[in-house]
């Protein structure tokens, strides 16, 4: 499975600031989730607009 940001993306943060590998970067309109990430969701758990799903 991965770990996807979606468009219902805002921008506001809270993901990059609850990644505890930092696997979140900023990307031209929303944000996106690098190859750090070890799939441990804590970015879905804390996103607001639910924009962070798994596939």
């Amino acid at each position: 499975m991965t770990v996807k940001i979606t468009n219902e993306c805002s921008t506001c943060g809270v993901c990059m600031d609850t990644c505890p590998t930092s696997a979140i970067a900023e990307g031209e309109t929303m944000y996106k989730i690098t190859d750090a990430c070890t799939e441990c969701l804590a970015c879905i758990d804390s996103c607001p607009t639910g924009a962070i799903v798994q596939e």
